[in-house]
């Protein structure tokens, strides 16, 4: 930060004295009124308005009040659900609290400088891209958004608005990313032929219908507000704080949970771009043959999709995700006797295994935990005997600094500083990359009605699944599944009446 003139004519300290005796007060004075256009003042604050108070919402907001350079001010607080507002409310007394962030964004946006979102899927674009249009820089949970067509009109956004954006992708900045970039630069593992991301996740219900019941809404909850762009229907027990990812309306499923985060180490290492091809299966539930028993609201209990790229190189790349309990096939080089997800790097939270992300290269393997973690070469011997000089500088903190890195790049504004996980060229594309592989799982549940003359059974009527088993191809640019049209319906959708659409 640059150290302000000191002959300057009022010092901040008397500018805020002043300014809150004339608003009765009210304390908080965001950056860009110290002083004009281009005033830095050394002790300079980021403002922050928080969009989301409970859950993921928690972690962010924590690191940003314990960022080591104290350049951080949780200014205002937003929750729809006042169970999970309290005890942020606690913790941030002075920060003043809204329900509806419409009606914070309206009347206190002349008081903070950034937004940070952390909230179900299905609200994300519309807040961030309102936030954006604002010009407050905006750091946003993963995924970005909840379809394909919010990740594209985001990330344009970021550019036109000229904000600091990143995604809560935290791994991005984990000094894994940085070890294995040095590894692949020094030809460890020559070319890379395959990728395979997998989760264990979902850890919440799918594979369901929807209950018929519909239960009172707690009082705590503002249920208008939760549903927001979402449709309008009945609340049902758990769906909040957790278990809405389950649900298409609303959530993105396993995939949509940990794919950024499993995904982003080949994205982000191998430089990649749009799949240009995907295809897959997935578990589905029957009640029997030739009725219907499918739950198209929710998810699959597990899945598995190839996504087909062209690498920088020009060579193909197979990525492999899948999720559910599958797993590749065990490797080799492992003893039998071993967990193979805690020895590629997956560490386990309550038995919750996240995540990891296998590298098979022309002349070895690599593989780390979620988001770059612990990296491993394979076979883990190798790890005692090579060594490889550091080339890239580690961020602050690591995971941890993720949140600082943006905090640090907004106070300097758009343009000078770099973040691991902006929305231009990384976060958007990488969104909407793993929203494809929702589509796919969308589109394998679309049903046409049938009959047919059995030589057995006579005259039946049946179902069927015409968007199964084929390869999707994809046309990045355009956003366009070129060779099955009923797979475009899932793009983009409809936003509830009242709740507007997204422009830029």
């Amino acid at each position: 930060m640059e150290e302000s003139k000191k002959n300057t004519a009022i010092t901040r300290g008397d500018f805020i004295k002043k300014a809150a005796i004339a608003t009765a007060g009210f304390y908080i004075v965001p950056r860009y009124v110290l002083g004009g256009k281009g005033y830095t003042a050394p002790s300079d604050k980021l403002y922050i308005a928080a969009v989301g108070c409970g859950g993921e919402a928690e972690n962010d907001i924590h690191h940003y009040a314990t960022a080591p350079k104290k350049n951080a001010e949780m200014a205002f607080l937003c929750d729809v659900d006042d169970r999970m507002a309290a005890p942020r409310r606690k913790e941030f007394p002075k920060a003043k609290f809204y329900h509806d962030w419409r009606e914070m964004f309206e009347k206190e946006s002349k008081h903070f400088d950034a937004v940070t979102v952390a909230i179900p899927d299905h609200n994300h674009a519309l807040v961030g891209l309102s936030a954006m249009q604002l010009k407050k820089h905006l750091y946003l949970q993963k995924p970005l958004t909840h379809d394909i067509y919010e990740a594209r009109i985001l990330t344009e956004a970021s550019k036109k608005y000229q904000v600091v954006t990143q995604m809560g992708d935290q791994g991005a900045s984990c000094d894994g990313m940085c070890t294995m970039r040095e590894w692949f630069e020094a030809g460890l593992i020559g070319d890379i032929e395959k990728v395979y991301c997998w989760t264990d996740r979902p850890v919440w219900p799918q594979g369901i219908s929807w209950p018929k019941t519909s239960p009172p809404v707690p009082k705590e909850l503002k249920w208008d507000l939760w549903l927001g762009t979402a449709k309008q229907t009945n609340y049902i027990d758990n769906l909040v704080p957790f278990n809405w990812r389950g649900w298409w309306e609303f959530g993105t499923g396993a995939l949509g949970d940990m794919g950024c985060h499993i995904m982003g180490p080949p994205f982000k290492l191998l430089g990649l771009g749009y799949p240009t091809e995907v295809s897959g299966s997935a578990s589905t539930v029957y009640k029997g043959i030739f009725k219907e028993g499918i739950y198209p609201e929710s998810g699959p209990v597990s899945s598995s999709i190839k996504f087909k790229f062209t690498q920088q190189n020009g060579k193909p790349l197979d990525l492999y995700w899948m999720d559910g309990g599958i797993t590749p096939e065990r490797l080799s080089e492992l003893d039998p006797s071993v967990n193979m997800n805690e020895a590629l790097g997956d560490i386990p939270a309550e038995n919750d295994f996240e995540g990891c992300t296998l590298f098979i290269g022309s002349k070895g393997k690599v593989s780390c935990g979620w988001g770059g973690s612990h990296p491993r070469l394979l076979p883990l011997s190798l790890n005692k005997d090579v060594h490889v000089a550091e080339k890239y500088p580690r961020i602050q903190g690591g995971m941890d600094g993720h949140w600082w890195q943006w905090v640090d790049a907004s106070i300097a504004g758009y343009g000078k500083m770099e973040v691991d996980s902006p929305f231009v060229g990384y976060a958007g594309p990488l969104t909407e990359t793993v929203l494809m592989g929702n589509l796919l799982l969308r589109t394998f549940d679309l049903q046409e009605k049938i009959k047919r003359n059995d030589p057995v059974y006579g005259n039946m009527e049946g179902y069927k699944f015409s968007g199964r088993y084929t390869a999707l191809k994809w046309d990045g640019e355009n956003m366009k599944i070129t060779n099955f049209e009923p797979a475009n319906q899932y793009i983009k959708r409809e936003y509830r009446k009242g709740w507007g659409e997204l422009k830029l």
